[in-house]
Parts: C-alpha cells; structure tokens; sequence
C-alpha cells in the first residue's frame, strides 16, 4: 500500500513526485547517444533540441521554481543555471535531488501559505506571470509532464 503525504502541500508533493518517477523511469534505457543527439534541429529553443537539453531545462526550472518562492520570501538566494549531464543515470540522481530540494522548502517554511488571492501578495516570475505557491507548483508539475511527453516523442524519432 502507497503512502501519502496529509492536506494539500502533501497532495502537490505526491502528484510531483509521481510526474518525476514517470520520467525517471522513461530514462532508465536512454542511451548516451539518445541522449546528446539533436531531435530537433528546427527549433529555435535552445532547450527543446535534444533529451538532454530538455532534461536540463526541467531540473534547472525545478530548482529555481523554488528559488522564485524563496526569493518572494526575503531570501538572498542565485538562481540555479542549466548544467548538461552525460548520462541518464546522472539526470534521474539529479531530478531526485531536485524533488527533495522542493520538499525542503516546506520543511523549512512549515507554515507557508500556499494559496493567496490578491494579485499583489502572489510572485511575479522571472517570465512575467503572477502566482500563488500552489498555483507555481501545479505549473511545475504539468512542466513535467509537457516535458516528459516531449523525450516521449523524442524517443519515438530516434528509434524509427
């Protein structure tokens, strides 16, 4: 029987962490050449042209989803810059690292409102949006699932 985190910090976790299980397990037959080729040469995002640029730009943006809250928070904090791995072993350690590092966050704020309804209380990202917490962690979520879909479809060209 699966345990499940309480209320609804809890439930945001679990639907995380299960979206990065998911691709996870996508990786774990990703070859080293799957990996570094260029799928996508046409596009102009430089994080959408191969498995592991894409598996950089999710751990990257994972990471700063965070750092956006903590910063919102009063905290001094960098934000995290997108490093290239070579392995999809290091990029499933790498997203475990970077789920904990969000569970973190609710560790060191355990009484963090998530949901707040005045705009001028909510965070304004880097990309020009305003959200809640609860509203940048189902952002962060679905980010991972476009994302996952994405290597899906990668995987599906380098293999016909």
């Amino acid at each position: 029987m699966e345990t499940f985190r309480t209320g609804a910090i809890g439930a945001l976790l679990d639907e995380y962490e299960k979206a990065i299980k998911e691709l996870q397990y996508i990786l774990n037959d990703i070859t080293t050449s799957e990996l570094t080729t260029i799928v996508d040469s046409k596009t102009n995002d430089p994080d959408c042209k191969s498995i592991q640029a894409v598996l950089s730009h999710v751990i990257s943006a994972g990471l700063n989803y965070v750092n956006e809250i903590r910063r919102s928070l009063g905290e001094d904090i960098e934000f995290s810059t997108t490093e290239l791995l070579t392995t999809s072993r290091a990029y499933q350690e790498a997203l475990k690292i970077m789920f904990q590092y969000n569970v973190n966050l609710f560790e060191t704020y355990p009484s963090l409102k998530i949901e707040e309804l005045d705009n001028q209380k909510k965070i304004l990202v880097r990309w020009k949006q305003l959200y809640d917490i609860e509203q940048l962690f189902e952002h962060a979520i679905v980010h991972i699932l476009r994302h996952r879909r994405q290597i899906e479809r990668f995987l599906i060209t380098l293999r016909s």
